[in-house]
């Protein structure tokens, strides 16, 4: 059955009811599979969203929840999109609310009956009970590629193309540089950021004039750094997904992202009814199985010996928590 607007609502009592409850109210408990949408502002293929996608494409197949999405939808547009889910009858919304924040929670308060499971760097409010935030924190699994990718740098220079300068991106590349420090202490860093999340011949552009000043080792945050590398014969850490296949020459290491921890935490806190406003970064930790760093594949036995111990001493401390990788949103600089 689906609810308006004004009958949520009444059945609630209003959203001061439901605020003080702290959870959704308990006619969310879902018995069977739960009506899920997604809204993303790029395409799916991009790698943070693909990750999100793969994970809700799992559990539809595991029978958990009903799943669409839409794609490449203009941040102009992103809050009428999510009040056409929710009037659809969508009870969990997942997306990202990095650019439209205000309008994101704005919806999550007039339709206090639907769970909301949104990116944001921004923490969860109490005000906003069914509004819980996540983000990709893979520093653990970036520290690990830093500290391969200093042993796989000659020239002791690398560069790095991010998107924007903002703390998802931020904390990634801070890591990596704190792990190249570990193998490689006097490596020259170039950091760049592009201005887009999608925009692969940018990207690729930057790159070349990082390669053009020395550097012989790639940090990929972004699509198109890795046709660079390729193109100019230097090697390229990837980030967030695997790309290996496609650069098999290129790609050494990625610190790879699974949000299946942290989707399948939304799904059972919607079917139990005790969804509410909380941080669902920890799923992204290493040690909750958020994150990992990829198979060496095509460059196993290329990678110094030593720094391959290293980094499964670092993984096992990670995991039993006698080592913690730290986290620093501030802006990484080149130097």
């Amino acid at each position: 059955m689906l609810f308006s607007r004004r009958n949520v609502l009444l059945a609630t009592g209003g959203i001061a009811a439901v605020s003080a409850l702290g959870t959704l109210p308990r006619r969310s408990l879902a018995a069977g599979k739960i009506k899920t949408a997604a809204i993303y502002t790029v395409p799916v293929e991009q790698q943070w969203v693909s990750r999100i996608h793969k994970a809700a494409t799992t559990a539809q197949q595991r029978g958990d929840i009903e799943y669409t999405f839409s794609e490449k939808v203009a941040n102009t547009d992103y809050e009428r999109v999510m009040r056409e889910y929710c009037e659809a009858g969508h009870q969990l919304i997942v997306g990202e609310a990095f650019a439209v924040e205000d309008a994101a929670r704005a919806v999550a308060r007039d339709y206090p009956d639907r769970a909301f499971l949104i990116g944001s760097s921004f923490k969860p409010d109490e005000s906003v009970p069914n509004f819980a935030v996540f983000d990709n924190y893979i520093q653990d699994a970036s520290y690990l590629t830093g500290i391969i990718a200093g042993a796989m740098t000659k020239k002791k220079n690398i560069g790095m193309v991010g998107g924007y300068p903002i703390p998802e991106v931020n904390r990634l590349m801070n890591a990596f540089m704190d792990g190249v420090r570990e193998t490689a202490p006097d490596t020259r860093f170039q950091v760049a950021f592009i201005g887009s999340w999608f925009d692969p011949p940018k990207a690729k552009e930057t790159a070349f004039a990082q390669i053009d000043s020395g550097a012989d080792v790639m940090y990929a945050e972004r699509f198109g750094v890795s046709d660079a590398a390729k193109e100019r014969g230097v090697v390229a850490i990837g980030n967030v997904i695997d790309t290996q296949a496609d650069y098999p020459d290129t790609v050494v290491v990625s610190a790879l992202w699974h949000f299946e921890p942290t989707l399948d935490a939304a799904i059972n806190a919607v079917k139990a009814g005790s969804f509410k406003a909380e941080d669902y970064g920890v799923y992204s930790f290493m040690k909750a199985g958020g994150c990992s760093i990829s198979p060496l594949g095509t460059f196993e036995g290329k990678v110094p010996a030593e720094a391959m111990a290293m980094v499964a001493e670092k993984e096992k401390a990670i995991k039993d928590g006698s080592f913690t990788v730290e986290i620093d949103d501030s802006e990484p600089k080149s130097g």
